[in-house]
């Protein structure tokens, strides 16, 4: 891999359809969408591909809701993808006091998802594929080549700014982009978002994730489990080749501790966590950590400029819907600007951006607001809260069409899906 791709250009200027800041998951996928619709994109990164798919660059892995992986394979990636893909056959949610995340079965209060209750409706799909964001990253590195995309890269966005026929985004290096429009994929510290004049708002969560790959002594059988302690949620996502992705909430505190302990000391407070339900679980690889916060774009277009991943949206990881959120975006904006550009309109103009806003408005806030109520709901030890969630957990359980609900629209597979969330190609 190379961290430019396509041709090089001497002149101090690069025209192209869409100049995209950010060539992380949801940016490259976007890029191959537009790519093989017809119109011509730039990717803009300040880390080459080579360090993106390193080992030591992202160390989480991915619940990938079964419409988003439709989109993939649309796009050709499902041959590099599939290998390293995890189906997940059933997720069970339990709230508790104390460790060992599953130790003695479920309590009284437990959900459920069985991804055979849903087999008609979803053409036999899993309720969602892990995948851990390397793979995901080296197979979209590896499309972006081969489909002769041009990538800058080391590059950084300095400034841009937003004409009345076009966006004009200039690199620290001194370089100028050209294009109908640009688009925000940079996360949450977005250079595109700031220079549309794009506020955000947000806060951050007294908690810290602590993220590890494990072995297990015993076979997962594509089990998810989810288990909710006072502290923050401790989530066991299944793995090829009888791993799993360790997601746990800790405080900051605790989890600067828990980061700095030596391996014995972390081995020990983890296999307190686990229990004793998948046998052993052994550490591979290094331990991360990340700091939990929300972060709401006020608005997810402006003229000449559109925001796309956690440039717009950046929320807890308590349902795992984050990466997804980001994905169903890059499914509504790449299906507008191909349909728009095939009517002969401007791709830029406020009429055609603010389709893609109308598109994702609802849904972006609808779960960014649903995942942080869900972190106050069980990030907690008060008894009533306790006894509530308990008590709704309990109801959905046993009410069939509710759970047959929340596990399609945990897939994606709700509402007015883009053609690529259909597994359609543009």
């Amino acid at each position: 891999m190379t961290g430019f791709v396509g041709v090089s250009r001497s002149m101090s200027e690069t025209s192209a359809d869409v100049i995209i800041a950010g060539a992380g998951i949801a940016g490259a996928t976007l890029a191959l969408a537009l790519q093989q619709s017809g119109l011509t994109p730039v990717l803009v990164d300040p880390v080459v591909f080579d360090a993106q798919v390193a080992p030591t660059f992202d160390g989480r892995a991915s619940a990938i809701a079964y419409a988003a992986f439709r989109q993939w394979r649309a796009l050709g990636l499902a041959p590099d993808l599939e290998p390293h893909a995890q189906r997940i056959e059933q997720i069970l949610v339990t709230d508790g006091k104390t460790p060992g995340a599953s130790t003695g079965g479920p309590g009284p209060f437990f959900l459920q998802f069985d991804s055979a209750e849903i087999a008609d409706s979803s053409d036999g799909e899993p309720l969602g594929y892990l995948i851990e964001n390397r793979h995901i990253r080296a197979a979209l590195a590896k499309a972006v080549i081969a489909a002769g995309i041009e990538v800058l890269a080391p590059a950084r966005v300095a400034s841009a700014a937003f004409e009345a026929r076009e966006a004009v985004v200039t690199l620290a290096d001194g370089r100028r982009l050209n294009a109908p429009v640009a688009v925000g994929a940079e996360g949450r510290g977005s250079i595109i978002r700031r220079e549309a004049g794009i506020g955000a708002v947000g806060w951050d969560y007294p908690q810290t994730g602590v993220v590890a790959t494990v072995r297990l002594e015993r076979p997962h059988e594509g089990v998810a489990y989810e288990h909710f302690l006072p502290g923050g949620p401790f989530a066991i996502l299944p793995l090829t080749d009888s791993r799993a992705s360790l997601v746990w909430t800790e405080s900051n505190a605790r989890a600067a501790a828990l980061k700095a302990a030596r391996p014995e000391v972390f081995h020990a407070h983890l296999q307190r966590r686990f229990g004793d339900f998948v046998g052993e679980a052994t550490v591979e690889g290094p331990v991360f950590t990340y700091p939990l916060s929300l972060q709401l774009s006020e608005r997810l277009v402006a003229p000449r400029a559109a925001l796309l991943g956690d440039a717009a949206h950046g929320i807890h990881p308590v349902a795992g819907q984050g990466l997804n959120l980001g994905l169903k975006s890059v499914a509504a904006l790449a299906e507008t600007l191909v349909d728009a550009s095939r009517l002969g309109e401007d791709i830029g103009s406020e009429v055609v951006l603010e389709r893609y806003a109308a598109w994702r408005r609802f849904d972006t806030v609808a779960i960014a607001a649903g995942a942080d109520a869900f972190v106050r709901l069980f990030s907690n030890d008060n008894p009533l809260l306790r006894l509530a969630r308990g008590a709704g957990m309990a109801a959905v359980n046993r009410i069939g069409p509710a759970r047959r609900f929340f596990m399609s629209e945990a897939g994606g597979a709700v509402g007015d899906l883009p053609k690529l969330l259909r597994g359609d190609a543009l």
